[in-house]
């Protein structure tokens, strides 16, 4: 059952998602509202269904996958408010597994990926200071993404959608600086593409 902020964080996603794009210098590939080939293949095969393009993808699949591959593997719903909107676009846009360890770096937890009581306690701890934390997990996010262009520079071609996403980001979860970060550019809804997810992540220190 989707929860009350589970909802209310998907519109946000959603917007920047946008429709199918299979751009040849994106190694996630065919991707449709966020979702993969690769995703969706996984998740129809284990939902007893035959294989077929993420372009037909529906309504209540995109959900679904969201929910049950985005929101709670990385335990959004354990997080505040804001915190947890971030956590989600982060797994959406990153992997999980990626979204975990910049979660765990910007509360001063031990970067391993799991998601445990140690990281709870340091949740916990970081509580009354949500601001800096959000603030420390979107620079994460940042420096993340330049070392990836910086590795690997076709991937310049993503630096602008990258930037204008997590800017608005920081914009709706009130980060000081950004009120006025651009708006959506849907002439750039082709260059806003995903990181591709590596699971467990061994090169999170890319």
């Amino acid at each position: 059952m989707e929860s009350a902020s589970f909802d209310q964080s998907l519109p946000f996603v959603l917007r920047w998602e946008g429709g199918y794009v299979n751009h040849p210098a994106d190694p996630g590939g065919a991707t449709n509202k966020g979702v993969t080939q690769k995703v969706y293949d996984t998740w129809r095969a284990g939902s007893g269904q035959p294989v077929r393009s993420v372009r037909e993808i529906l309504d209540d699949e995109v959900h679904a996958i969201y929910e049950g591959g985005y929101w709670r593997p990385p335990r959004c719903d354990a997080l505040q408010r804001r915190l947890d909107l971030v956590q989600f676009d982060t797994a959406v846009n990153m992997g999980p597994g990626r979204a975990v360890r910049f979660l765990q770096q910007a509360v001063g937890a031990t970067v391993d990926g799991s998601f445990g009581p140690a990281t709870e306690k340091a949740l916990r701890e970081s509580g009354e200071d949500l601001g800096s934390t959000l603030a420390r997990y979107c620079d994460a996010r940042e420096a993340f993404y330049l070392r990836l262009i910086e590795k690997n520079p076709k991937l310049e071609a993503f630096r602008r959608g990258w930037m204008n996403r997590l800017n608005a980001l920081r914009k709706e979860i009130g980060l000081p600086g950004y009120e006025s970060a651009a708006p959506l550019d849907f002439g750039d809804r082709d260059r806003i593409e995903r990181v591709p997810d590596y699971g467990v992540d061994p090169a999170y220190d890319v």
